[in-house]
């Protein structure tokens, strides 16, 4: 119970000093409390995760069927994990790249805040308390999309804002419905609503619509999807790599939250419900990979890329089979790890170079080669080329889709992915190809070696190697963790 709450509250309260105490201005001294801050987040969220594994407790209530409670469950430590693996070290790559930046008082502040409300979101134990959290999460982190105060910024952040509070408020009006006919809202793997009898399906039916469409307003999800791309390019890069990596997947928790704990899947199964969610997950993903292949600005590139490989795990959670949900938890994992180095290495090149469109990178990878090799064997992974982990979680879904009996989406599902994986490699390629082969006519004699600083070089290379090893080696998740947590989810027989 200590360790949950402390792993919460640290960062939360951590992040208001730094934001009140004036001496902090002194850099070097906000550095040092930073970094502390960054490194006991870290430590205390391991210790809940393995500490209090399989345990719950509630904290207070809000009436007598609310309470506030929080548990530490599979998802949870799924979660978890991506979390403080990416905000460690984007926190650590911000040291460096916050240089040219100004606010940075703030900017720490709010990033410790955002650290705790995710882990609040992890170990939420009941639907009550990962709403209550969910909101919390939009206000705490607007802050970062605001940073550097431009029209442009401010223009993002209130489209953030005002997408964020329409999916919640969607999502609110669902579970109204949801705690009127049921007797609890504690996550039970699944679901609790499974076999109620007691409402009209469709009321329910609708309420989950609603929530499935409002969640996935945070996930980027098609109709909803347009502050991803507005809120992503204007952010710092650090913090851009958290929305992408981790924040979004907020979204992403509440849906498997919703559907697999509190409908339970053999409820939506065959329903309108699953068959417009599928529609619109493969909408998203084709329609973000087209976008993102015409964008030339390599932020915006990959902040519409997020859109279509956030759907790529919606998609799999949406066909309600085992061996589907597999390929989305551990494109959870691959895609976070990923998408971090990308939005990473677009910093580096940024703060090095001063270049923010693909076609400004040619013969970056002659003056930052570890930079641009990290890129290139990211980029390798979120198309789906083997030995990555973006290989193994597609191999999954496209597996899991034909596996499905679901008329059309069984084979539909497979060719959206590979045409979208295509599409992935025609925009993130194109830069490693210019960047290390400039052509004959490059003036070779100007180029000069300017890695940048260890503090931005060693995470990107530390989330590297990590999606490679979750490719070489996928059978420590699947065979022993993830693929057992998919059939107790979908209540299906283990996976052949």
């Amino acid at each position: 119970m200590i360790s949950i709450l402390l792993s919460i509250s640290v960062p939360i309260l951590f992040g208001i000093w730094l934001l009140i105490r004036r001496e902090y201005a002194v850099r070097n001294r906000l550095l040092w409390s930073a970094g502390i801050g960054f490194a006991a987040a870290g430590l205390l969220t391991l210790t809940a995760m393995v500490n209090c594994y399989g345990s719950s407790f509630v904290l207070f209530r809000l009436t007598a069927k609310l309470p506030v409670m929080f548990a530490v469950d599979e998802i949870s430590v799924l979660f978890a994990a991506l979390t403080v693996t990416v905000f460690v070290c984007a926190g650590f790559f911000s040291f460096a790249y916050m240089k040219h930046e100004t606010h940075e008082k703030r900017y720490y502040g709010f990033f410790l805040i955002v650290f705790g409300v995710l882990n609040a979101l992890c170990f939420a134990g009941n639907l009550i308390t990962f709403y209550l959290f969910f909101e919390m999460l939009t206000l705490a982190s607007m802050p970062l999309v605001l940073h550097n105060g431009s029209h442009e910024a401010v223009m993002a952040g209130l489209k953030y804002l005002f997408y964020s509070l329409c999916g919640a408020y969607m999502a609110l009006f669902g579970l109204y419905f949801v705690f009127q006919h049921s007797d609890t809202l504690t996550f039970t793997a699944g679901g609790v609503l499974s076999d109620a009898a007691q409402a009209p399906a469709g009321i329910l039916l609708t309420a989950a619509f609603l929530m499935i469409l409002g969640f996935g307003v945070k996930a980027g999800m098609f109709p909803m999807h347009a502050w991803l791309p507005a809120a992503h390019p204007v952010a710092p890069a650090p913090a851009s790599a958290i929305l992408s990596a981790v924040i979004v997947k907020a979204g992403v928790l509440a849906l498997i939250r919703t559907v697999f704990y509190i409908f339970g899947p053999s409820f939506l199964a065959g329903t309108w419900v699953q068959t417009v969610w599928l529609i619109l997950t493969l909408t998203t993903v084709f329609m973000g990979s087209v976008l993102a292949y015409r964008e030339p600005v390599m932020k915006k590139r990959l902040a519409y890329s997020t859109v279509s490989q956030l759907s790529y795990i919606l998609f799999g959670l949406a066909t309600c089979g085992a061996v589907s949900v597999t390929g989305a938890l551990l494109h959870v994992l691959a895609h976070g790890l990923i998408k971090a180095v990308l939005f990473l290495c677009a910093g580096a090149v940024i703060y090095t170079t001063g270049r923010t469109r693909a076609d400004e990178l040619r013969g970056v990878g002659k003056e930052m080669p570890l930079t641009m090799w990290c890129y290139t064997i990211a980029s390798l992974g979120l198309i789906g080329i083997p030995p990555t982990g973006g290989f193994i979680s597609k191999w999954y879904l496209a597996i899991g889709s034909l596996d499905a009996a679901i008329p059309v989406f069984r084979w539909l599902g497979p060719v959206v992915l590979l045409v979208s994986a295509l599409l992935t490699a025609g925009y993130l390629l194109p830069p490693t190809i210019i960047a290390f082969l400039p052509g004959a006519d490059f003036d070779y004699s100007q180029v000069r070696k300017r890695e940048p600083s260890p503090f931005m070089t060693v995470p990107i290379l530390i989330m590297t190697v990590l999606s490679v090893l979750m490719g070489l080696f996928p059978s420590l998740l699947t065979d022993h963790r993830l693929a057992e947590l998919a059939v107790r989810l979908c209540g299906m027989l283990p996976i052949g």
